[in-house]
């Protein structure tokens, strides 16, 4: 089919949050589809949309609602034709999506792995027995309880700036963000230390960018098809088949991790209590077609032995 691409006199719509990192990833987003299709800036706007997320920062996100909180206003701009894209960090997204949206494109995976971020201390094993970390992610703090429980962990909410910010003012003596983000934003100096997979499992979908559309908009859906990465949306069908089957949200603690060598998908998947207690995991290997079945087997698994109330703790 012809694709009728945006012009400055009719931009596409990017919907996005207003974070440095969100618009960081809506202007990649934008670049990629600007080399693509050999347009200019002007052929885009981005419009930046404030969600409940962003509005309240004082509680922990599994008090307030879960991941939706940090979409549910862009999907419903997108919905009502008030932006015609909207560009989303994948481990934010809930499994199931609002009627009448999908996501068709995912951009090229950064790295996976979490950062270890302090202004005192070299490396996680370097902190003494006692000291502070501060982590708004149930996952790294079930990971954290579960390896050093001599730790103190406290809430720390905020985008990446906030959370600076308040190492500086001691509130914790060390944090973990995603490499992702970090590299993102071209502050990859503040990583002390990279926490390897083998350490910290890292969230699903983490270092993903997704690319939501309208289910019926076929341009824009065409539109997005060179930009679309193949080997990142197999591996995301994986780890979110496994966060499906297993009902994840911000209120469980939940990892998952698939690579691809060849035509081979690896996919590791793990849950712990929250209060760090205890830690069940499980590993697939197969064919990359086979990437949606082999994370619902290893959820099945991991749900079968933990029982009712694992979540609980």
């Amino acid at each position: 089919m012809a694709v009728f691409l945006p012009s400055p006199d009719k931009p596409l719509k990017i919907g996005t949050r207003g974070s440095p990192l969100a618009l960081a990833q809506a202007y990649e987003a934008r670049e990629r589809l600007m080399v693509a299709h050999d347009l200019p800036e002007a052929a885009f706007e981005v419009v930046v949309i404030k969600t409940t997320g962003d509005k309240v920062t004082d509680r922990p996100l599994g008090e307030i609602g879960g991941k939706g909180l940090f979409t549910k206003e862009i999907e419903e701009a997108l919905l009502a034709g008030d932006v015609d894209v909207a560009v989303h960090s994948m481990k934010d997204m809930p499994t199931v999506l609002p009627e009448g949206l999908t996501i068709p494109c995912l951009l090229p995976r950064e790295d996976v792995r979490d950062a270890f971020v302090s202004l005192s201390h070299d490396s996680l094993a370097a902190m003494p027995t006692g000291a502070v970390v501060g982590t708004s992610s149930l996952r790294r703090r079930a990971q954290l309880m579960h390896r050093r429980p001599d730790l103190k962990v406290v809430e720390f909410r905020g985008n990446v700036q906030t959370r600076l910010r308040k190492l500086d003012d001691g509130i914790a003596e060390a944090t973990f963000l995603a490499v992702a983000g970090l590299c993102r934003l071209g502050r990859p100096e503040l990583i002390r230390a990279t926490i390897e997979p083998e350490e910290m499992l890292p969230a699903v979908a983490q270092g993903a960018i997704g690319v939501e559309v309208r289910d019926r908009d076929a341009n824009t859906r065409a539109l997005l098809a060179p930009i679309h990465h193949d080997a990142t949306a197999g591996q995301l069908t994986a780890e979110r088949a496994f966060l499906a089957a297993l009902d994840g949200c911000c209120r469980t603690p939940i990892s998952g991790l698939a690579e691809i060598d060849g035509g081979r998908l690896r996919f590791r998947g793990e849950i712990i209590r929250p209060d760090g207690s205890e830690r069940l995991a499980t590993e697939r290997t197969g064919l990359l077609a086979d990437g949606a079945a082999m994370g619902a087997d290893a959820a099945a698994e991991l749900r079968a032995e933990a029982g009712p109330g694992f979540f609980g703790a």
